[in-house]
């Protein structure tokens, strides 16, 4: 899927048009996604295949649900998914307060 941000959305549409035509586009606003463009030519089952790999990632991204339940409502198998998502750049894992801690204590076992 195609990426773009608003500003060069703006600047340029006729790229964002001409990458629909082979992929649904994706536009940013910011770090979150506001929009999804379609070529109305493409099949249906595509565009519907590429609906639901965008809504699970943005649902998975939001931590509305967890990676499996995502990989699901998209459609694609669990290894193919977690492709989908390196390729859209979102991270599986988000680190959070205890991280450090954790990455210290695995320091210490291993020294």
């Amino acid at each position: 899927m195609y990426t773009t941000n608003v500003r060069n959305l703006k600047r340029n549409p006729s790229e964002a048009l001409r990458q629909a035509e082979q992929e649904p586009v994706l536009i940013m606003k910011g770090n979150e996604p506001t929009a999804l463009l379609f070529n109305l030519k493409r099949s249906i089952d595509y565009t519907e295949q590429q609906l639901k790999s965008a809504l699970a990632a943005s649902l998975f991204k939001d931590r509305v649900i967890a990676l499996g339940a995502a990989a699901q409502i998209s459609g694609l198998s669990l290894s193919e998914f977690i492709e989908h998502l390196s390729q859209l750049d979102i991270d599986l894992v988000i680190p959070d307060s205890q991280t450090a801690q954790e990455l210290d204590t695995l320091d210490s076992w291993l020294s």
